[in-house]
């Protein structure tokens, strides 16, 4: 670790030392400080204290919060992808977090965001306030769900409640609570997400979220091991979790923030930290979403109330209108979700979204009429263009020479971790994205040829 007190000051390493109140940072490193830089709410927190409560699960969140701070805070360098972390964080049982522990995490992380992480796990000066225990009814259940606003969530949810009834534990991965009542209401376990990251203004850098994926599993795996859960239920549709890793964005790393691949290497951290296999299933993993939501929509009775969910990862300052939080309507997922819509014979109301109309030629004449940031530059108008490249070339992939390479891959490495033979992976693969094809190529239709979206992907009358 010496060499590496000196690596902010200039060298490729990124050091990060997290601790307690009054603990001073050595030179040269990022202090963290608990309680302050990562925020861990008292009445949250009470939602995830039932009778098998320990240590190791609060560690796991110090964790969890400690990499997101890291990810957040270093901008990816501009010539590469990856970066090197260096991070030490107080435990209460360090010698356990060292042993098999360390590997594991360490390959979660650096599979699931393309960095380096290398982990030192030191004694806590002060155990952590503990909550008082609360007997809920959540004992033997079946399997967990990570659930947000969003409509592969929401749809799935439905679906596995209709399967296996009561005993599918729904876990928060949002900011307000699931039962929108007052946060930490004991009457329903995981309610929401018991941190916070705060970041300076100026030290929050970094935009590509990779370890989102993490902070997701790991709130799942508890929730799963406090209930008994042997599985974590995987609410994403084909596109969503093997399309980002089947057509990357320019020279960055595949983003395997919801693939199996991912949560197979976190199946193993959990149980070494754990002593608890939770197996992370994809019941939708070879649908596409409009698929999804057309069987949500026909067999759950929760099924008309679909499109109040939300898809936009935008926040409200960018997509309000009018003084109303709607979706932006032009991100690769508001896009998914509006292509999955049509394909499912299914319409949403326009003022849904700021991009009312994408039929019309130019972007700008797209958004809504009191919206201001409506010209074609910046962030939004950037996100747009390559949301919709995204889902294009992602149905073009088989006809793509340039992809088989890629596309055999997958199928080896899918074909071992979801227990098939490579035949039945190749089908499987090919069907979805032959799927994911027709939709898409129906709702470009639907656009019209002097769609702005149209045009974007090279099909339109014109050009932008």
């Amino acid at each position: 670790m010496g060499n590496a007190e000196a690596s902010n000051s200039g060298s490729s390493q990124y050091c990060v030392d997290v601790v307690e109140f009054g603990t001073p940072a050595p030179r040269h490193w990022i202090r963290c400080e608990i309680g302050k830089d990562l925020l861990f709410d008292t009445d949250r927190l009470q939602t995830y204290c039932l009778t098998k409560w320990d240590e190791r699960l609060y560690d796991l969140l110090v964790v969890a919060a400690s990499v997101q701070f890291c990810d957040r805070t270093k901008a990816r360098p501009s010539t590469r992808w990856g970066r090197n972390f260096v991070v030490r964080v107080p435990v209460h049982d360090p010698g356990h977090w060292r042993s098999n522990t360390l590997i594991a995490l360490q390959n979660a992380l650096s599979f699931l965001t393309g960095d380096q992480w290398c982990f030192d796990f030191v004694a806590r000066k002060a155990p952590a306030p503990w909550q008082d225990n609360f007997d809920m009814p959540v004992e033997n259940a079946h399997a967990v769900i990570p659930y947000s606003d969003g409509l592969d969530s929401y749809a799935v949810a439905g679906l596995m409640k209709r399967e296996y009834g009561c005993n599918v534990l729904r876990a928060r991965l949002g900011s307000e609570s699931l039962n929108k009542g007052p946060i930490g209401d004991s009457s329903l376990p995981f309610a929401s997400v018991p941190f916070q990251v705060r970041f300076e203004s100026k030290r929050s850098v970094e935009t590509s979220a990779r370890s989102r994926g993490f902070k997701f599993a790991v709130l799942s795996g508890i929730a799963a091991y406090l209930s008994g859960a042997k599985m974590v239920i995987m609410p994403e549709s084909g596109q969503g979790a093997l399309g980002p890793s089947l057509v990357p964005v320019g020279q960055a790393y595949e983003d395997y923030r919801n693939h199996p691949l991912f949560t197979d290497r976190m199946t193993v951290f959990l149980s070494a930290l754990l002593g608890h296999e939770v197996c992370f299933t994809y019941p939708r993993l070879w649908h596409t979403k409009a698929e999804t939501l057309a069987e949500f929509v026909t067999k759950c009775p929760d099924g008309p109330n679909w499109a109040q969910t939300r898809s936009c990862w935008q926040n409200q300052r960018h997509v309000s209108v009018s003084g109303t939080m709607r979706q932006c309507g032009i991100c690769a997922a508001c896009m998914l979700r509006r292509m999955s819509a049509h394909a499912a014979g299914l319409t949403e109301c326009r003022q849904s979204y700021v991009w009312e109309d994408l039929t019309v030629a130019r972007y700008e004449d797209g958004a809504a009429a009191s919206y201001g940031n409506r010209e074609p530059r910046g962030a939004m108008h950037e996100y747009a263009i390559a949301g919709t490249l995204h889902l294009d070339h992602l149905a073009s992939v088989l006809q793509s020479s340039a992809n088989q390479a890629g596309l055999s891959r997958q199928v080896f490495l899918l074909s071992r971790s979801r227990g098939l033979t490579e035949e039945k992976v190749r089908a499987k693969l090919h069907r979805l994205i032959r799927q994911h094809a027709k939709e898409w190529r129906g709702f470009v239709d639907s656009l019209g040829p002097k769609s702005f979206v149209t045009q974007w992907i090279g099909r339109g009358e014109g050009h932008v």
